[in-house]
């Protein structure tokens, strides 16, 4: 996957790449129902198309660095259509290919014949082997570049929108689109994705940017997820559940838990912590807060809080593990969740509290958010 900030989610839909990309190697020949030999001709450019297939809307992406990358999608359509390039001649030649179910070899579904004329892509789609008389003919494919960098922007300027519209043009234009307010307003929904994320109604711009940011990389992340999943999994893919777990004057305080499943060998789950400044909207770094508290300190408190039995498999697992916790702010303290344990083991990584009055002695009381968890 090549998306805009998917650290995370990389681990989570490699397994699930990998193998279709082994299946596909399994012979070009097999799957070459289209015709035509690899990779596009020497006119083709990268870049995104948009226009009609038949009576339907599409945008369309090229990749001509991976024959394997190209995709397009149905106006309104959440899920990505992988393309795979070959040309015959002049023609440009995309072989839609889809799996039924897991571990399944790709099935071709749709094949596009597409020459240029005067900049943008004229052809035909039509089902693979359709030859017959009586069989179902070809749909007529009119295709016209678009400029992403000029299209209107149907979401507030955050910085997170502007990056992805630059590094992920397709996923841009399928993301940039008016989200669903509450009827409280205090939670926003992308449509696509159905991934819903809390909003403060009565704040700043650069905090809403910041939340928006949140939801807009989930959502890239539960779309690539739901793209790569065979059509017998489309009810697994990316769940994500989030809350606000303290609001003071200064500072926001939210948590994410996200489960997931993109067709790999098993599901997975993940947990993100934030802490925000509440007018800036920025990162605030727990050493800004507890300038103690380094990565050894955490784990020693972890440890201290979790109360694990010795005689337990999560002890050995917990002292043995990377310092490296999800953190977030409750009402009651200060929240760790290790975030770095293998699958097998992540059962182990359950959140403990510290409370703040535990924390004092090594807290900043030069910080301008001291007042916010200590009151004088």
């Amino acid at each position: 996957m090549q998306r805009w900030l998917c650290l995370l989610v990389l681990s989570v839909v490699t397994p699930a790449g990998a193998q279709a990309v082994g299946t596909q190697a399994v012979g070009t020949q097999d799957l070459q129902k289209c015709g035509g030999v690899l990779n596009p001709p020497g006119w083709t450019r990268s870049g995104v198309y948009s226009g009609l297939l038949g009576i339907r809307a599409i945008t369309l992406g090229l990749d001509i660095q991976d024959s394997d990358s190209s995709r397009y999608f149905y106006a309104g359509r959440p899920l990505d259509l992988r393309l795979r390039t070959f040309h015959s001649g002049e023609t440009l030649i995309l072989q839609e290919e889809v799996r039924r179910s897991l571990g399944s070899a790709p099935v071709v579904t749709g094949c596009f014949m597409l020459t240029r004329t005067a900049g943008g892509l004229r052809g035909s789609w039509k089902a693979p082997g359709t030859v017959k008389p009586g069989t179902v003919k070809a749909l007529k494919v009119s295709l016209e570049p678009l400029n992403v960098a000029k299209l209107p922007l149907k979401l507030p300027p955050s910085p997170g929108l502007q990056k992805l519209r630059s590094s992920d043009p397709l996923a841009f234009v399928k993301l940039n689109r008016a989200w669903v307010v509450s009827a409280d307003g205090h939670s926003v929904r992308e449509p696509l994705s159905g991934l819903e994320y809390p909003r403060l109604p009565d704040t700043s711009a650069a905090l809403q940017a910041a939340l928006q940011d949140r939801l807009l990389f989930n959502a890239v992340n539960a779309l690539e997820c739901g793209s790569s999943l065979p059509e017998d999994s489309q009810g697994n893919g990316y769940n994500l559940h989030a809350d606000v777990t303290l609001l003071t004057s200064r500072l926001i305080s939210l948590r994410e838990n996200t489960d997931y499943y993109c067709g790999g060998a098993h599901p997975g789950n993940f947990t993100v912590g934030l802490i925000l400044d509440r007018v800036k909207g920025r990162p605030v770094p727990l050493a800004t807060l507890w300038p103690s508290l380094t990565p050894t300190r955490l784990k020693a408190l972890y440890l201290a809080a979790s109360g694990s039995d010795p005689a337990s498999e999560c002890d050995d697992v917990l002292r043995d593990m990377e310092s490296s916790f999800a953190v977030s702010l409750s009402s009651g303290g200060l929240t760790l969740t290790p975030d770095l344990l293998p699958h097998v083991v992540s059962a182990c990584a359950e959140s403990v509290v510290i409370p703040y009055g535990q924390l004092r002695r090594g807290a900043n009381v030069g910080s301008p958010y001291f007042a916010d968890l200590y009151s004088k």
